[in-house]
């Protein structure tokens, strides 16, 4: 018992302390050079430093490494609720829909004349428009509001899994006849937004979604014991006492809060969702969500974090898109866990 306690928490402070590193590496890197005693003045609100590296610290790296930070928490949290709850090692935030629904939304906006939000000039600026965020907002609420009808009506969790994934192809599908009757530069923009990225959201910004974010990591850490009930199966749960349709209602309702809200500021990021909730089980060698859910928040933080700094293209002012990035992380976990439960399955 001693040993498990002290591996959980030699884990977390390990986390911890690279998820800290990391927040102050986004700070310090970028495409213009700014010393880390600078950085630290800046932060402090020191004087005496370059107003133009006050101005790239406090206005865009410091509102980016935030974003990084609570979107890789609420995606990788959202995947571990969703993953416990469908009994599905790959389920992931986007498979209610909500990410599409978010993305049908922005479509709209951008791609359809009468929809067009003002002042596209080509550049990553462009979206942090409001109305981007509104329009991302209204489709994925939208759909989190249809999954949670479906629900009344169905109760097997794999019929709403599919669903999920029908309302996707649906969406999908409008967003491709959208494309047809659109300008080139519009079709430019959306495809940039659909790559994700942690910039879009400025100080402003930080004024709305860092409370979003926050009200939904906090409803989170209140649904522990029941998803560690529910790993028992649902009719067990229901004999222990749990209440399946309450269990249920606030499993999806938090992760579609979570995934409406990241994708509606950042655009759909992948791979974070589905690849941290494993890692961090195999980290900590448990599947107790009061371990696993504060874990995988920071984990998750760490995994966005890397993958910002590591989209930071030092001397340039472009940056590469976060999932070109992710892909790099989540693709192989993808396909160690279809090779892990096939060897499973052999062994049976």
């Amino acid at each position: 018992m001693n040993r498990k306690r002290n591996r959980f928490w030699i884990s977390m402070v390990l986390l911890l302390v690279t998820a800290i590193a990391l927040f102050i590496l986004n700070l310090v890197f970028g495409s213009v050079s700014i010393p880390m005693s600078a950085t630290i003045d800046i932060l402090l609100g020191n004087p005496g430093q370059s107003e133009v590296w006050r101005n790239i610290i406090v206005e865009s790296r410091f509102p980016q490494a935030i974003t990084a930070l609570l979107s890789g928490a609420a995606l990788a949290v959202s995947g571990l609720i969703l993953q416990t709850y469908f009994r599905n090692p790959l389920a992931e935030p986007s498979v209610l829909g909500v990410s599409s629904g978010a993305s049908m939304g922005v479509a709209l906006a951008i791609l359809m004349p009468g929809f067009v939000v003002n002042a596209l000039d080509n550049s990553m600026f462009a979206f942090q428009n409001i109305s981007i965020v509104f329009a991302a907002m209204v489709g994925a609420g939208l759909v989190l509001v249809l999954i949670l009808s479906l629900m009344s009506k169905i109760r097997d969790t794999a019929m709403i899994l599919v669903a999920g994934i029908m309302i996707s192809a649906v969406a999908s599908s409008f967003i491709g006849i959208m494309n047809i009757f659109t300008r080139s530069e519009s079709l430019h923009q959306f495809a940039v937004w659909g790559m994700g990225s942690f910039g879009m959201v400025t100080q402003r910004h930080l004024l709305y979604f860092v409370p979003l974010v926050l009200l939904g990591l906090g409803m989170s850490m209140l649904l522990g014991k029941s998803l560690n009930t529910l790993q028992l199966g649902e009719k067990m749960a229901q004999h222990l006492g749990l209440n399946i349709k309450r269990a249920r209602l606030s499993i999806i309702l938090v992760s579609g809060m979570l995934t409406a809200v990241i994708t509606a500021y950042c655009g759909p990021i992948a791979f974070i969702g589905i690849a941290i909730p494993h890692l961090i089980r195999l980290l900590f060698r448990t599947s107790n969500h009061a371990v696993l859910l504060p874990a995988v928040m920071i984990g998750g933080a760490v995994c966005a974090l890397l993958c910002n700094l590591m989209a930071k293209l030092p001397g340039l002012d472009d940056t590469i898109p976060i999932n070109a990035i992710t892909a790099l992380f989540g693709a192989p976990v993808v396909i160690w866990i279809i090779i892990r439960r096939n060897r499973k399955t052999r062994a049976l």
